[in-house]
């Protein structure tokens, strides 16, 4: 595979797709950071949202299916649907919907994000999920507190160096997954899809090890309300690493692959902020 250059340096270069590729925007994009923000915050009150009603005390749900793995595997349906939703919607056709600093931190990795953009992004998002988790609980009240206010926590005999290997798996699997489908202009609209099923079976299979994060800013809203940070470190390192090692691993891996878009779901017709060599409209306007 051909040696990557930074973001805008070197520019005109063409892609594999014979795409031109298109510089990184340069400046302060609020509006793509003020969507990003909201869609973090409706994917932890929604995502969230799911736990309780499965997991919380007095769940209907729990009543009706006793299985821990059936509502855990409806959780984990429930949440990811949640994201895969926005990266559709007008907030996340506009933000491109990353709702994941390890996310973000990938695509800054794969060349596709200036650095400012890196940096306001997983302030967006940092600050949306604690937003999203304190409607949570002005939502669901005690039930929230029942379930820590869907804190991540490392299951039963799992110890720190665990959690965080668990962690950098299960998100290195799914960053990898984006950056695959993103690497084709035929699956790049697919990528909700493939992140929604991805997302379901790691919830399903993960969560009872460490909850299932792969997002530190998923992490970070619940621990700022429960104010309990005691676990939350295991909760950033683990993610990173996860995206870090996906992204070296596509770079490594003797595939003729790149990942062309910094969007969940890029469509032609919206604008983009990020380096690209998939069709788009002008850039947003600052």
């Amino acid at each position: 595979m051909g040696t990557r250059t930074p973001h805008d340096a070197g520019e005109p270069r063409r892609s594999q797709t014979g795409h031109a590729w298109r510089p990184a925007d340069r400046g302060l994009h609020l509006i793509e950071w003020a969507c990003e923000m909201a869609g973090t915050a409706i994917l932890l009150l929604g995502g969230l949202s799911a736990v309780a009603l499965n997991f919380g005390r007095g769940s209907t749900v729990a009543a009706y299916v006793p299985s821990i793995s059936l509502r855990l595997l409806i959780t984990g349906m429930m949440f990811a649907a949640t994201g895969s939703l926005i990266a559709v919607s007008p907030l996340g056709r506009r933000s491109g919907a990353h709702l994941n600093p390890a996310v973000t931190f990938a695509f800054w990795a794969s060349g596709l994000v200036h650095p400012l953009d890196l940096a306001g992004y997983v302030v967006a998002q940092c600050l949306g999920a604690v937003g999203g988790t304190a409607l949570l609980r002005l939502a669901w009240g005690q039930t929230a507190v029942s379930i820590r206010d869907g804190m991540t926590l490392p299951g039963h005999q799992v110890g720190p160096a665990a959690t965080i290997g668990i962690e950098a798996l299960m998100t290195g699997a799914l960053v990898l997954t984006i950056l695959l489908f993103v690497s084709s202009a035929r699956t790049a609209r697919w990528t909700p899809l493939a992140v929604w099923a991805v997302i379901s079976i790691l919830v399903w299979r993960g969560a009872t090890h460490t909850g299932t994060s792969l997002n530190p800013a998923r992490s970070l809203g619940p621990a700022v309300i429960a104010c309990n940070f005691h676990e939350y470190g295991l909760y950033v390192a683990g993610p990173l690493a996860g995206a870090l090692a996906a992204v070296l691993l596509l770079r490594v891996a003797p595939l003729e692959v790149e990942p062309l878009t910094a969007k969940l779901f890029h469509h032609p017709a919206d604008p983009s902020i990020f380096k690209s060599a998939l069709p788009a409209t002008n850039r947003a306007h600052r």
